[in-house]
């Protein structure tokens, strides 16, 4: 059975394909890390004021990281997780309890050491089949707590869950999960597990309160050939009757075996070792076969589908704490738009979400329209927001194209499946060259696997060497990555480039190229918004040096 939470046609191999390139570079530069932790944690609410967070759950962080690293490239894919994700939303306590089960139940097929698979063969044939029928009263159980939630009445809707669900993903999840598993399938497999529950070790099916055991009965029918030799055989009952345990040796437990012995046409197999081995593997076969003909695949099949339903629900979970932490910090959320035209980008109050998560604290968001823009130049005075301002776009970036909400008022954006950062570093000890070797060699890279619909981040690149070679190195590959259509978002000191570009652009209005500034009061103060203007000649560095002057005074 399909989950498809994340995916409409997809569940199994959605993890294998289609990642940005360079995913660490990304979480870094991006801060995401910030992002993925926060998602880990629920927050605990009482009396309306959140109290605590609770322990991280590392499985959901590295599902929001695996996913968040897996572009959607359609509209419709991204539409598809926002539409389930807003389910989510009004029924986060259907989404836990999806979660919970699928974590208990994966956890306990573990501890059948389902993981060895390689080394099953060799293992002991009963012991294997005594693993399956327990797999199978796993999933048994797991799947109808599952459907008692999926029909159990929604507070407040007077609908069962799946009723008041309104996304096709979970829509689409509730109809193939009854298919599946409906009543009629678990009547036919409680009673198949009933009827074989003999076979099981003793020590397991035996009730210790009654003090009671299963024996097996298993009737045969056939017809005879000459010689009396069989024909036709089939099986025509199996079942399992509970009798009064004795322990063997016991005067209660001879007399028990001499009252079966008395029984007209029977006779006992437990003192003749040959009758009885041959016994035993009559049971053996006779269970093998009712596991595989009436239970089938639903072992394997099962077991697949809550090895994704844990991975799929631990995405929208993480998806509803991620949301809720930016919302306890006053940020505003909303779901963006993504549109077909690349070319497009517009957002209202988008803020950093991953600086406001980790400093707790709202941060000063932006409005901006850069709608038939190529080329963004953000230059400025220094401390002024503009690495923030360049981070808080490609986090919603990234946040849009996995189905996420974004920290902003309203975010509309065209899809870039393949993004790429390029964000100076300091130089620490495991870097074998100069930085500025470091960079070009990373941007080599970046050149090699970028194209045509391909969004780049620059942030301070090549400001590790003179400001005239460094602007020189940055016009000639900015030029060349936009003619090949690529769309470059940069924020720069170089200043001798900007005035250059601004220099060739400011005549043609339909060069797509557009300049902002990080804005700065007459009186020198940063307000970390971003403001269309020139390029200056100076990033007033000289008010920082004031401004320390002035703190050490005092």
């Amino acid at each position: 059975m399909r989950v498809s939470l994340l995916y409409p046609d997809r569940d199994r191999e959605w993890l294998s394909d289609g990642a940005y390139y360079d995913t660490a570079s990304i979480i870094q530069d991006l801060g995401l890390k910030t992002l993925f932790e926060a998602a880990a944690r629920k927050v605990v609410w009482e009396r309306g004021e959140a109290k605590k967070m609770e322990k991280e759950d590392p499985f959901i962080a590295d599902t929001m990281r695996r996913v968040m690293m897996l572009p959607l490239a359609s509209r419709e894919g991204i539409e598809y997780r926002q539409a389930i994700l807003r389910d989510c939303f009004q029924q986060e306590e259907l989404l836990r309890e999806l979660y919970r089960i699928s974590c208990e139940t994966v956890q306990k097929l573990d501890g059948l050491g389902r993981g060895a698979r390689d080394k099953s063969q060799q293992r002991n044939p009963v012991t294997k089949l005594t693993d399956g029928i327990q797999t199978y009263h796993i999933l048994c159980d797991a799947l109808k707590e599952i459907r008692g939630l999926l029909t159990r009445e929604t507070p407040g809707t007077g609908k069962p869950g799946s009723e008041a669900l309104k996304s096709e993903g979970l829509r689409g999840f509730c109809e193939r999960f009854s298919e599946a598993f409906s009543a009629e399938k678990e009547e036919t497999v409680r009673r198949v597990l009933e009827d074989i529950a003999f076979f099981m070790d003793p020590a397991n099916g035996r009730d210790e309160r009654e003090n009671r055991t299963l024996k097996p009965k298993i009737v045969l029918e056939c017809g005879l050939e000459d010689g009396l030799k069989f024909s036709s055989l089939k099986l025509a009952e199996v079942s399992s009757e509970s009798m009064k345990f004795y322990r063997p040796g016991t005067t209660m437990k001879m007399l028990q075996e001499f009252r079966y012995s008395r029984i007209p046409d029977s006779f006992s197999v437990e003192k003749d070792m040959r009758l009885n081995e041959q016994a035993k593997i009559l049971e053996f076969e006779v269970v093998s076969y009712l596991c595989e003909t009436v239970l089938g695949g639903m072992g394997e099949e099962f077991r697949t589908f809550f090895d994704q339903l844990k991975r799929q629900t631990a995405f929208y979970l993480g998806a509803v704490q991620l949301t809720e932490h930016i919302r306890l910090y006053g940020m505003d959320i909303c779901f963006p738009e993504a549109l077909p035209d690349r070319r497009k980008l517009e957002f209202r109050e988008l803020r950093e979400c991953a600086m406001g998560v980790q400093r707790r604290m709202n941060v000063i968001g932006n409005t901006c329209s850069l709608d038939g823009k190529d080329l963004l130049i953000v230059t400025g005075a220094n401390q002024g927001g503009k690495s923030t301002f360049l981070r808080s776009i490609g986090i919603a970036q990234v946040m849009m194209q996995c189905g996420l909400p974004v920290a902003a008022q309203a975010f509309r954006s065209g899809i870039f499946p393949r993004i790429f950062v390029h964000f100076t570093r300091r130089e620490d000890s495991s870097m074998n060259s100069g930085r500025l070797d470091e960079e070009l060699s990373r941007m080599s890279r970046i050149v090699e696997q970028i194209g045509d619909g391909s969004l780049l981040l620059l942030n301070e690149s090549f400001a590790t060497t003179t400001e005239k070679e460094g602007s020189v190195i940055a016009y000639d590959i900015v030029r060349a990555l936009t003619e090949a259509g690529v769309k470059i978002l940069m924020v720069t000191h170089l200043l001798s480039f900007a005035r250059r570009m601004h220099e060739e652009m400011k005549n043609n209005p339909e060069s797509g190229t557009e300049f902002l500034s990080a804005e700065r009061t007459p009186a020198g103060v940063r307000t970390f918004r971003m403001i269309p203007h020139v390029p200056e000649m100076t990033s007033f560095g000289l008010d920082l040096y004031e401004e320390i002057v002035e703190k050490k005074k005092h």
